[in-house]
């Protein structure tokens, strides 16, 4: 059979192959430290998981566009998380806020505005979908985050309707927009009227519970990307929204559309549950706040082992990365055959049992030696046990070497390694 040339271009998706790859490994005998893959750590909260056994017998197609109570209650959520007033009517459902996005992709008859570094699947999905893609640089000396600046010269140069794709706190590299930060962007987005696409699906697990949509400075052109998998622990259920402008309805109605002739709906069970989530119980609060306050503990005490290694990179706001960077190792890795970030990770793996992701696969140039490292290998329900027990505790270093071994053991042998590296034979 003939194959499209899109598909020939694409590459098994870096987040599931490293997740594979460990798996391999850890059954042929070999300790690995599972840093690559970036999944909650946490367990589905109790409640959410009694509402999903009490709905597992409804078996009927719900509606295309998401079960209507479950719209009411996202379009609460979005007005007590980010004060955004939105109506059930905005809202969209979909299995997973990636099979969202693809679909609004293949809808745009525009060009993919997408920053440097940015989640492995974005450019992938723009191949697929047959849409041309303008990759926008950024610097760690700003933090990975796009600046007005680098927007609006992409506007300039970019011809024709465009989509812009930000994600905040960013996968890969934990950082997040200022209220500031945002304004500035909202003004370039509104003189270019672009369509964005605001994946905020890591925005409840900004680490001091600070997220700021930029829905909030450009409502008519932003649309927000969320779902369960990041602070509910639900990867795996597979639900995702998206809530549209006003201005938008009739591109809702067109992936709607889309939608019917492709997934019908997200599985019923999982939409009566994810109601009970999105209302935000008294103790589901509290397990968002207890998830915040461990993730910041553990980016932190990362964040301080690899400075001590001499390993850049900035801090995170959020979610469950950081984005290091292997400079200062660079001629002792050129000396062992060692030129890109997937050489580097490979060697890595090989060499400490720490599995990363290279920065290629996030959109660097292949030499940069850069990684993401998801710093999640840690038992999440054991942590949030000892935070209900223990609220007013300060999560230090002595609380990562109890709760999260496992992080701590990957520091120590990634160190360990890098010494052996830079010793002359």
């Amino acid at each position: 059979m003939k194959i499209s040339p899109n598909i020939l271009r694409l590459k098994p998706s870096a987040t599931l192959a490293i997740n594979e790859r460990s798996a391999e490994l850890i059954r042929s005998g070999k300790k690995v430290y599972r840093l690559g893959f970036g999944q909650s750590p946490f367990p589905v909260p109790a409640e959410v998981v009694e509402a999903l056994q009490a709905h597992v017998h409804i078996k009927d197609y719900l509606p295309v566009r998401g079960l209507w109570e479950l719209r009411e209650a996202v379009a609460s959520f979005n007005q007590r998380t980010i004060g955004l007033d939105s109506t059930a009517d905005q809202v969209l459902v979909g299995p997973g806020s990636k099979e969202l996005i693809y679909d609004l992709l293949l809808a745009a008859d525009a060009t993919l505005l997408l920053p440097s570094p940015a989640w492995v699947s974005y450019e992938p999905q723009a191949v697929l979908a047959g849409k041309p893609v303008h990759r926008i640089e950024t610097s760690a000396s700003e933090s990975w985050l796009l600046t007005p600046t680098a927007l609006q010269k992409a506007c300039e140069t970019v011809t024709g309707p465009k989509v812009l794709i930000i994600n905040y706190p960013g996968n890969p590299t934990g950082t997040s927009f200022s209220e500031e930060q945002l304004r500035a962007l909202a003004e370039v987005c509104r003189k270019h009227e672009l369509i964005v696409i605001a994946d905020e699906i890591y925005g409840e697990v900004h680490h001091e519970g600070a997220h700021q949509s930029l829905a909030r400075y450009y409502p008519e052109g932003t649309i927000v990307s969320a779902g369960l998998s990041k602070w509910c622990g639900a990867g795996g259920w597979r639900l995702g929204t998206f809530t549209f402008p006003k201005e938008m309805l009739s591109l809702l109605d067109i992936l709607a559309t889309i939608a019917s002739e492709t997934f019908t709906s997200v599985s019923a069970p999982i939409q009566y549950a994810a109601v009970t989530a999105f209302k935000g119980r008294p103790a589901i609060t509290e397990y968002v706040e207890h998830s915040r306050k461990i993730l910041g503990a553990v980016a932190s005490y990362v964040h301080q082992r690899l400075e001590a290694m001499g390993i850049q990179m900035p801090k995170a706001d959020g979610g469950f990365y950081l984005f290091p960077e292997f400079d200062k190792y660079h001629e002792a890795f050129a000396a062992k055959g060692i030129h890109t970030s997937s050489q580097l990770c490979e060697a890595i793996l090989n060499e400490s049992g720490v599995a990363l992701l290279p920065g290629e696969a996030f959109g660097r140039p292949e030499t940069e030696l850069s990684a993401r490292l998801s710093f999640v290998d840690f038992d999440g329900g054991a942590a949030l046990e000892y935070c209900k027990s223990a609220p007013s505790a300060n999560l230090n270093e002595a609380f990562t070497q109890q709760y999260c071994p496992a992080i701590v053991a990957a520091m120590d042998s990634l160190h360990a390694y890098l010494k052996r590296l830079t010793v002359p034979a």
